[in-house]
Order: C-alpha cells, then sequence, then structure tokens
C-alpha cells in the first residue's frame, strides 16, 4: 500500500500545524521512520486492536493518562471504516517529530458509496470527540477509500 495515491492528496483537515501538517498527511504512512504498529482489521477484532495500540503506545512513551484517548481515537476511527467502508481497514503507527502518529486507512465501500454514505464529518461524535483529543488530525474521503490520521504529542 506504500504507492497508495490517496496518500498524495491533503488532508481533509488539519487544525494544527499548518503546512507541516500537511506535509506530513502528504508522505506515506512512517515514511523514513520505523512502522511501531502494522495490523489490519475488521469488527470483529476491535478488542485486539484497541489492546495493541495500549500496549504500543506505552511502549512507546505516550503518558499514561493520554493513552486512554489515543485509544478511544484510534478506535473511533477503525470503527467508522468498518461502518463507512469495506467492513475493514489497516491501522499503522509511527513516531517522529516528537509525535506518535496513527493512520487508519480502509478501501472505501463494498458499494460505490454517495457523497452522504463516506466518513460523515458532521453526524455523529466520533470525529468531534477525536478532534477534543487528538493534537493534531486529518480526514481525506475519495472514491478509492478513506485516510485518516491523528498526531499526540510525546513528553520531551
Amino acid at each position: 500500500m506504500s504507492d497508495d495515491p490517496r496518500r498524495g492528496q491533503p488532508p481533509g483537515r488539519s487544525p494544527a500545524g499548518g503546512e507541516a501538517a500537511a506535509a506530513s498527511a502528504a508522505a506515506p504512512a512512517g515514511a523514513g521512520r520505523p512502522l511501531i504498529l502494522d495490523q489490519l482489521f475488521a469488527g470483529d477484532s476491535l478488542y485486539a486492536l484497541r489492546a495493541a495500540v495500549a500496549a504500543h503506545a506505552t511502549a512507546a512513551g505516550v503518558p499514561a493518562g493520554q493513552v486512554p484517548d489515543l485509544v478511544i481515537a484510534v478506535h473511533e476511527l477503525a470503527t467508522n471504516a468498518i461502518r463507512h467502508g469495506a467492513g475493514h481497514g489497516r491501522l499503522r503507527i509511527w513516531a517522529d517529530g516528537g509525535a506518535l502518529h496513527c493512520e487508519v486507512t480502509d478501501d472505501g465501500p463494498a458499494a460505490p458509496a454517495t457523497p452522504a454514505e463516506r466518513w460523515p464529518a458532521e453526524h455523529g461524535h466520533g470525529l468531534w470527540l477525536i478532534r477534543q483529543v487528538a493534537d493534531e488530525t486529518s480526514l481525506h474521503s475519495g472514491p478509492g477509500g478513506t485516510v485518516a490520521r491523528v498526531s499526540f504529542s510525546l513528553p520531551e
């Protein structure tokens, strides 16, 4: 998936970081950095995904009080990938620039989606919640699927 054309498109939202966030979103997940976690998921594997995220975030140095926020953010993105995508997705986590970055991708809906069926940014509370707890967020949906990223600052 490293040659995925969706990765070169601008993010849907990046409330912090400006040009640096846009440049980071344009690069493939973990470009030049080793991945901390690279895991496929589906509806029946969300528990295992949450456990893996918590363990890897703790090992990467995320403060204990912030690990639940990161787990909730990734869970919400994964749930959206399952619900609004083809029923499965991929999570990649890497550290870079003093932050832990998490990317959830899906391959798009099982059937052609109308714009209203893609990840609805204005409906529900999952994406709103993610924007409250993450330091940076981006979301880009297209006919080939969705790429969603969240970043959490790591302590120095």
